[in-house]
């Protein structure tokens, strides 16, 4: 009797178990491929925004680090603010008036008002800051670990802190992050990929691949740094503006899934 109770507890177990690790495993998302345009190709881009009719982009490395505002990606930038050679840009934010540009090691946040570039003022944190986002009430950061950093507009404190998981993977080098329709996308450093987060619970709810438009954009396949890299929410036309560092083009993409 007890080698038949363990028998069928085993099986149920089984049953169990089998369907709930495959719900874990985040899907993979198809996409349509909306529209492209051209753009230099010497950006090192960390951070991007379109708000239906200008872009805004911050571009990085010591001594080239820049942050501009185009209305069109393949023309001369509206205005372009370079940053001093020690400090080297990373990810931006819109929130309200202001436009919020990390810094990879300086500890620093530059909030400059949108409207001109004006440096507003800056505030410090501690580690590393890559990318940033708002989902309109907080401000949303990576630092190249597997959790994300919510913080306060007007203080750039700490309120919370999401722990990035999925798929028994562990989501680390979390990179650019754009909000859109609800969901945290984040780019990973040195990886195609592209993961939509829930932002309750940090939960992996899919998974886009950039590989084929990466090796379409790409001119020199053995270039280490030409990772994707920047999103960008057109709410317009309900699609992803998505590119990377040193692409000579931007793609709009529209996923399959998660409300698009």
């Amino acid at each position: 009797m007890k080698s038949y109770i363990t028998e069928l507890l085993s099986l149920l177990l089984l049953t169990v178990a089998v369907p709930t690790a495959a719900a874990s495993t985040p899907p993979q998302l198809d996409y349509q491929l909306l529209d492209s345009k051209k753009r230099p190709a010497d950006h090192f881009t960390q951070g991007l925004y379109y708000d239906g009719e200008r872009w805004l982009e911050s571009s990085g490395l010591y001594g080239r680090s820049w942050l501009a505002e185009y209305t069109d990606p393949g023309a001369s930038p509206v205005r372009r603010k370079w940053l001093a050679s020690d400090r080297f840009a990373e990810g931006i934010a819109v929130f309200g008036e202001r436009l919020y540009l990390l810094t990879y090691r300086a500890g620093e946040v530059q909030i400059y008002r949108r409207g001109d570039f004006s440096l507003e003022k800056t505030l410090n944190y501690k580690g590393e800051g890559w990318g940033l986002t708002s989902d309109g009430k907080q401000l949303i950061m990576s630092n190249g670990s597997d959790s994300l950093v919510f913080r306060d507009p007007d203080t750039f404190a700490v309120t919370r802190t999401l722990r990035v998981t999925g798929g028994g993977e562990r989501w680390t080098r979390l990179n650019e992050l754009e909000y859109a329709n609800g969901l945290i996308w984040a780019n990973i450093w040195q990886d195609p990929r592209v993961i939509a987060i829930d932002p309750q619970n940090g939960e992996v709810k899919g998974v886009l691949n950039l590989e084929k438009l990466r090796q379409d954009s790409v001119r020199d396949q053995w270039n280490v740094d030409a990772v994707a890299n920047g999103i960008a929410w057109d709410q317009n036309r309900k699609g992803l503006w998505v590119t990377g560092k040193f692409w000579p083009k931007l793609y709009l993409i529209r996923p399959h899934g998660l409300g698009f």
